[in-house]
């Protein structure tokens, strides 16, 4: 185990240099970085140079990239065009972010799996066909669209939560915000489960347990539901990063000041750094994500072993 997960995290590191070389490239060759601070007004040609010498902008884009990444190793992602440290966007973003990211994942697992389960285990039933149903309707509506009527129904119609996060974001206030984000991956995790367990109840060593007389529940949890998420756990984990990156409509609905909503300014006004740095930082959660699911895979299919 010891010598795979060096090996991963060996494999890791090219794949970070690419991600981040071409993230880079292709954010600092779409425009120039300056000229968008300005706006619409042309910029005095003597104080465009300095802004460039200081942000290093008036070196050849491979060496801007080392330049880049020797100063991540060490802790420091550049700051913005208003003076700001990326870093501390990042550490007054993340965390909301992460919190909500929490809150969407529970709910896609928790209510996923158990709605995934009994599809599976009622196949063909009218249970089954509703659900089926439903998860088709939430994967076809856009985001957007169900985070407004959320937003209507549960905030300003029914009064049941506050429409708008506040800045400190705590969990009670991101539940609504969660649900939003999690409603497509869940219908996903759903349909996954289902199809698993369906596929697996009909396997040898689940006859086998029945066979044994082991009690329903038994059967279900410690050998069909088990050997049933193994794709589920890979799906759920290359969900985290999405679910972090792709938070921008959310948050925009809600006024959370997360990852997003950095990245939606970021983009906006062509704030280089600022889009650079935390894309970086999502790179790495997609790598991490990504090693822990397949170290998750011995723990729920013993066969699995790492040489």
């Amino acid at each position: 185990m010891g010598r795979y997960v060096i090996r991963r995290l060996l494999q890791m590191i090219p794949v970070f240099i690419g991600s981040t070389l071409l993230i880079f490239f292709m954010v600092y060759a779409l425009g120039d970085p300056v000229a968008a601070m300005f706006g619409d007004r042309a910029p005095d040609p003597a104080t465009a140079a300095q802004i460039r010498r200081a942000l290093y902008l008036d070196h050849p884009l491979w060496q801007q990239y080392l330049h880049y990444m020797g100063q991540i190793f060490t802790g420091n992602f550049g700051s913005a065009f208003n003076g700001q440290s990326v870093t501390q966007l990042m550490g007054d973003a993340f965390p909301i972010t992460l919190r909500l990211t929490i809150v969407a994942i529970l709910f896609e697992i928790v209510i996923g799996i158990a709605l995934g389960v009994v599809t599976g285990l009622r196949r063909g039933r009218p249970v089954d066909t509703s659900v089926l149903l439903l998860t088709l309707v939430v994967v076809s509506i856009p985001t957007f669209v169900t985070g407004y009527v959320f937003q209507y129904l549960f905030g300003v119609k029914w009064g049941l939560v506050s429409p708008s996060v506040s800045t400190q974001a705590p969990f009670n206030e991101l539940i609504l915000p969660g649900i939003v984000l999690a409603l497509v991956s869940l219908a996903y995790v759903t349909r996954l489960t289902r199809g698993s367990i369906a596929e697996n109840a009909r396997a040898d060593y689940v006859r086998t347990a029945v066979a044994k007389g082991l009690p329903r529940h038994r059967v279900i949890v410690n050998h069909l539901l088990r050997n049933s998420l193994i794709p589920v756990v890979t799906f759920v984990g290359t969900d985290i990063g999405a679910l972090m990156g792709g938070a921008i409509v959310t948050e925009r609905i809600f006024n959370i000041h997360g990852v997003g909503f950095q990245l939606y300014q970021g983009i906006l006004r062509q704030n280089s750094p600022t889009v650079v740095g935390f894309v970086t930082v999502l790179v790495i959660v997609f790598l991490v994500a990504n090693l822990l699911v397949d170290l998750l895979y011995a723990v729920l299919d013993p066969r699995i072993r790492y040489a």
